[in-house]
């Protein structure tokens, strides 16, 4: 009785312990979380609006016979995949790494990975892809400049003709309890152009030339839409692991009161058998 009571104590102060521990990572989780949305309420307009208006220019333009927008023959691929540096995030890095893995595996030898987070660079180096670069610590609290370097090494690699298409991996933010994996394709930028049955609303002139600008503005777009994409997975790490962390702690207050309910009906026999025994000794003196 002695030895099975004690061993369901020590189970219960174990899981206890536990849910201590991820009671507190939910309230981290919880204040980054916070922080996280604040930064994707006012960054999703910005990104918006330039992709928007990257639009408007291009189908104001017509037929542009430009290398960042001219389709190419899709010999070798770079995908930048965004993970987490950290689990405990439910399946946030499993899932977008698997989406990207669906794409990647029937072309694997013709694939390049810029990964950002831990988990994106163990997941592809375990099996095998060539990880062209790494982001390691920066998808907490992703800077603007995580987001140009990231951006400067793919477009390096697509002027030099290394790569022929550029796509980005993350995952979007929608609520707290829902994040969807999403994949976009950033280069070339072919699928940027307005529809064609667009009319032309005005004649632009471009100084000092279509070129330069374009050479300006779609290098912008990109860094932008990756710095969104850095700050979306930021709020979805976040949210994902909040739950992840609420969900542990509620299972772990279940199994507690589950193994208290065991310890009282093993002491209660325990009790009502020692009662037994003393009762039967009594008798047997008499």
């Amino acid at each position: 009785m002695a030895q099975s009571t004690r061993e369901i104590k020590r189970r219960i102060r174990g899981i206890n312990n536990i849910k201590q521990i991820t009671n507190a990572m939910e309230l981290v989780a919880s204040a980054r979380l916070k922080r996280a949305r604040d930064r994707l309420e006012k960054t999703r307009p910005y990104y918006n609006a330039i992709y928007e208006n990257i639009r408007e220019v291009l189908g104001e333009l017509g037929s542009i016979n430009h290398p960042y927008l001219k389709p190419r023959e899709i010999k070798r691929s770079l995908y930048i995949v965004i993970a987490a540096d950290r689990g405990l995030a439910g399946g946030f890095n499993s899932n977008v790494n698997r989406l990207a893995e669906r794409e990647m595996k029937y072309i694997k030898d013709r694939v390049k990975v810029i990964a950002v987070g831990t988990k994106a660079r163990d997941y592809f180096r375990l099996r095998g892809y060539d990880i062209m670069a790494e982001f390691i610590g920066i998808t907490e609290d992703p800077s603007f400049k995580d987001a140009k370097n990231i951006g400067t090494l793919a477009l390096e690699a697509y002027e030099k003709g290394e790569i022929d298409e550029v796509k980005l991996v993350y995952t979007r933010f929608i609520s707290v309890i829902s994040q969807q994996p999403d994949i976009l394709r950033l280069l070339p930028g072919d699928s940027l152009k307005a529809d064609e049955e667009k009319a032309k609303r005005a004649i632009i002139e471009f100084e000092p030339s279509l070129d330069d600008v374009l050479n300006y503005l779609i290098p912008k777009y990109i860094q932008s839409v990756i710095y969104g994409a850095l700050v979306e997975s930021s709020a979805s790490q976040q949210g994902a692991r909040r739950t992840a962390m609420e969900n542990a702690t509620d299972n772990a207050e279940e199994m507690i009161d589950e193994l208290l309910l065991t310890y009282n009906r093993v002491r209660q026999a325990a009790i009502t058998t020692e009662i037994t025994e003393i009762v039967s000794g009594a008798e047997a003196l008499r």
